[in-house]
């Protein structure tokens, strides 16, 4: 069962939330940060990108970009910017994005969890990608990035939250630049955060990683590193916890450079034994079942209806981006590998179909493909199963910000 407690967050004073708050650090280039956070020097991005204030030339990766983050988050405790709860609380944090909402409690979950499998994940992490946060996380002494994760809903659960949000104010509540609501309730109250910690521990027998797994490996090698000195904080990460029911995952769309020296005719005919294709013309093709797929090739769409014996039933060969890959990308496009060849790239669904188009239309790529989300129940089924996804399968929307609520690990 799911072990959870409150924790004493750092975080802003409220007259300072919205600025402080930052998309998370792995979803911005260096460039992007440094634009983002021109002309706000409030802005985490100073502490999770602090490369930002840095030379141009300077490698993100070296020990003087960590300390850089070290100084910049005393600087910002210094100025009273940001500051620590004085009492272990639970926190609940509303997204709303076009008019859907959802809430998630933020906690700190158990590494012993997450070593026992308590906690399922379903990718796995990049040492390069892992090992900078590691550094970012032992010299700065804070988690400043926010693991999202999901849980089968428990009714009791469910109540207990919405019950707190009806009848509490709200410490945070802004929009952000891109139109996404965060509201942020803090529950202090004794009685509410024992019972939330017995409802997790009794009533939800596992807890699942859908954005953030080298957060969470990150966290856990840094425990594993720091052995008898570890802090009892660094047994623990910083969670968000949603029900299942109100996540949505976005598609999670592919562009690539060539057609590995077909013409466009032979592709067409090279994919017909395995798809029904539809001339769609101009006709932007968004998939709208299982086993459907955009394809736009030579300023065309097309839809791709996968014909039986292209798939299987199992947890992982079920799955459109399996299908893509183990009939296209690598028979067809010589992609035998996601993750490392450089002819392929990824287009999370929130920049939309136009974006397919932009890629291929300006030369840089030659084909794209559209896809149908993964549902949450497929994430849960493979992670169940002890699998893992192909590379880029899930784009959850909204995300959380940065710097709401950090942990601090050290003493």
């Amino acid at each position: 069962m799911a072990i959870i407690r409150p924790f004493k967050a750092l975080r802003p004073q409220a007259q300072f939330a919205k600025q402080v708050a930052s998309p998370p650090y792995d979803v911005l280039t260096s460039k992007e940060a440094k634009i983002e956070a021109q002309g706000n020097p409030a802005s985490f991005l100073h502490i999770t990108k602090s490369e930002i204030g840095l030379s141009d030339k300077i490698d993100v990766h070296s020990a003087e970009v960590y300390e850089r983050a070290k100084d910049n988050l005393a600087a910002f405790i210094k100025r009273d910017i940001l500051f620590r709860e004085n009492k272990d609380c639970y926190y609940i944090y509303r997204l709303i994005m076009n008019g859907k909402s959802q809430d998630g409690l933020v906690c700190v979950s158990s590494l012993e969890d997450y070593e026992n499998n308590i906690i399922k994940k379903h990718e796995f992490t990049r040492p390069d990608k892992e090992l900078d946060r590691i550094n970012h996380i032992k010299i700065t002494g804070a988690q400043t990035g926010n693991v999202f994760m999901a849980y089968r809903n428990v009714a009791a659960i469910d109540e207990m939250i919405e019950r707190y949000i009806n009848t509490k104010t709200a410490v945070y509540n802004f929009t952000a630049d891109d139109n996404i609501q965060h509201t942020v309730w803090i529950v202090s109250d004794s009685d509410a955060i024992q019972k939330i910690t017995d409802l997790f521990r009794t009533e939800v027998p596992f807890t699942y990683i859908a954005d953030g797994h080298h957060r969470a490996a990150s966290a856990a090698k840094v425990q594993k590193e720091s052995g008898k000195n570890a802090t009892e904080d660094a047994g623990y990460f910083l969670t968000t916890l949603f029900p299942a029911s109100q996540l949505q995952i976005m598609d999670y769309n592919r562009v690539v450079k060539d057609l590995n020296g077909y013409t466009k005719e032979d592709f067409l005919l090279l994919l017909e034994p395995s798809f029904i294709i539809t001339d769609t013309g101009a006709e932007a093709v968004h998939p709208k079942v299982l086993h459907e797929f955009g394809m736009y090739l030579d300023n065309n769409w097309y839809r791709l209806t996968a014909r039986n014996g292209t798939f299987t039933d199992d947890p992982i060969g079920i799955l459109d981006v399996t299908i893509l890959q183990n009939n296209i990308l690598d028979p067809l496009l010589g992609i035998v590998d996601q993750r490392t060849d450089k002819r392929i790239d990824f287009v999370g669904g929130i920049r939309g179909l136009s974006e397919l188009e932009k890629r291929v239309n300006s030369g840089e790529m030659a084909i794209a493909f559209s896809l149908y989300p993964v549902s949450i129940e497929q994430l849960f089924n493979i992670a169940d199963s002890g699998n893992v996804m192909p590379p880029k399968s899930t784009w959850f929307e909204p995300k959380l910000r940065d710097g709401l609520l950090t942990h601090l690990i050290g003493e």
